[in-house]
């Protein structure tokens, strides 16, 4: 029985220098600053009310993040993709519901017309997303199609100088407040996974009606609700790439924007063990704060390992997202479900921590336990990560 020598440089992308450059560490530092002094102060409150952060996403704009990935020809910063999971991870470590806002504008709305929309498509939509006259949405998901992404139903039709779509979209980030969504539809009845198409949906097009905003556990000042096409018409030029590439497009759509679940894990798992150690430090027990205790000092030095290496290889999976490398998509699909899972325990170890206190919602550690568990659920589950991951390794 032969066996294949793995080439660790691509498989396990070994060996690259992680260090920041200054810009980087200038944008870390800005948009963490941003996020103490303007984002902190009402997360509680836009918590509590389920209330969308409208009041901030123009602030979010002027900062250059509602156009991370965009080129400055269309109107954007055109910041590198470490810079943009910088970005996401200091917004989330204080507000994970602003951040999968800006997240989901930048990854999955920006991204993909930006990568396949025609010049005149993206001279005519990039500007304003990136300018913060509109936020982004992306429609795949549907009641009966979720991880199984070629079943989608949704369907689009040619009629004249128009597409016509018809059906139904579930779990819209952003469905409501964005001005465009890239929406993936069904131009092939028989095509199968061949047969999907992807197209860009002004969120004022007529026949497009947004449903009722979910109930969620977590991530409440983020808004998520279904769409609702009923002879929706939209402009035939708004076909991103070719007729029957929709698969194709959400594949590369979600290698990248993968990145960003994985940043916004991150930033949670920070905030996290920041809490942790605080109150350790803070709580006394049997005479002594409980930081004393090794049984304490033990779940604080596994968050911060765990915490460590998913930060490296979030961004060094960002770092080569645009190489062209045929190892890319199983590293943004590494980094997403190493993030996701080590954040969620972080979380659940920091509320231990906080006993019954961090079973209170007046302790934030209540919120963010809320908040990390859809990590490891949308853009992927945690199960079609792996699948991903073995796939590269085994094909």
């Amino acid at each position: 029985m032969s066996t294949e020598t793995l080439d660790l440089e691509e498989r396990t992308g070994a060996g690259p220098d992680f260090s920041l450059t200054s810009e980087q560490e200038l944008l870390r530092d800005e948009v963490r600053r941003f996020a103490e002094e303007r984002i902190l102060p009402g997360t509680g409150e836009r918590d509590k009310a389920h209330r969308f952060p409208e009041e901030l996403m123009g602030e979010i704009a002027e900062l250059g993040l509602l156009g991370m990935l965009v080129e400055e020809r269309w109107g954007g910063t055109g910041f590198d993709p470490v810079s943009y999971v910088l970005a996401v991870e200091e917004l989330a470590r204080i507000c994970p519901s602003t951040a999968v806002t800006m997240s989901v504008t930048n990854s999955v709305c920006c991204w993909p017309i930006q990568s396949f929309g025609s010049d005149e498509v993206r001279a005519r939509v990039l500007p304003t997303l990136a300018s913060g006259g509109a936020i982004g949405g992306f429609g795949l998901t549907e009641p009966g199609s979720g991880s199984d992404a070629a079943s989608l139903r949704t369907a689009a039709r040619r009629d004249g100088d128009e597409w016509v779509l018809d059906g139904e979209k579930a779990w819209i980030t952003n469905a409501g407040y964005a001005g465009y969504y890239v929406v993936i539809a069904r131009t092939d009845p028989d095509g199968g996974h061949r047969g999907l198409s992807a197209f860009v949906v002004p969120g004022d097009a007529p026949g497009l009606r947004v449903g009722t905003p979910e109930d969620k556990l977590g991530l409440r000042a983020s808004r998520t609700a279904p769409l609702y096409f009923d002879g929706c018409r939209i402009p035939a030029a708004n076909l991103l790439g070719e007729e029957g590439q929709g698969f194709k497009i959400v594949l590369a759509t979600l290698d990248h924007s993968r990145l960003g679940i994985a940043a916004q894990a991150v930033g949670i798992h920070q905030r996290a063990l920041e809490l942790a150690v605080a109150y350790a430090k803070d709580r006394v027990q049997f005479g002594v704060p409980i930081a004393k205790h090794q049984a304490i000092q033990f779940k604080i030095a596994e968050m911060a390992t765990q915490l460590a290496a998913s930060r490296v290889l979030t961004r060094y999976a960002a770092s080569v997202s645009e190489d062209g490398r045929p190892d890319a998509g199983r590293l943004a699909s590494e980094a997403k479900a190493m993030a996701s899972e080590g954040a969620n325990k972080a979380c659940w170890e920091s509320l231990q921590i906080h006993g019954g206190n961090g079973f209170c919602e007046e302790y934030e550690i209540a919120r963010l336990y809320r908040d990390v568990r859809v990590t490891t659920i949308y853009e992927g589950t945690s199960e079609m990560q792996r699948l991903v991951v073995a796939r590269h390794l085994l094909r």
